[in-house]
């Protein structure tokens, strides 16, 4: 292994990481506020829309072959 295949690997598994902390605060934030379904869904929709719109631009830039 190469230390270019390495910082891909340490990359994504640190997106990744990252990711599913963001996802528990999340889920942390709606619970301590006791935010209720339709709250907790809108924390999701509204505070997850930036890591949607990050993982949207890796796949729109491999689909025109940019990267």
């Amino acid at each position: 292994m190469d230390i270019e295949q390495f910082e891909t690997i340490a990359l994504n598994a640190s997106l990744i990481g990252l990711f599913l902390f963001m996802l528990f605060i999340v889920y942390d934030l709606s619970k301590q506020s006791k935010a209720g379904k339709l709250g907790t869904l809108v924390l999701f929709g509204g505070l997850c829309l930036g890591m949607l719109g990050f993982l949207m631009k890796g796949v729109i830039t491999k689909l025109l072959g940019l990267g």
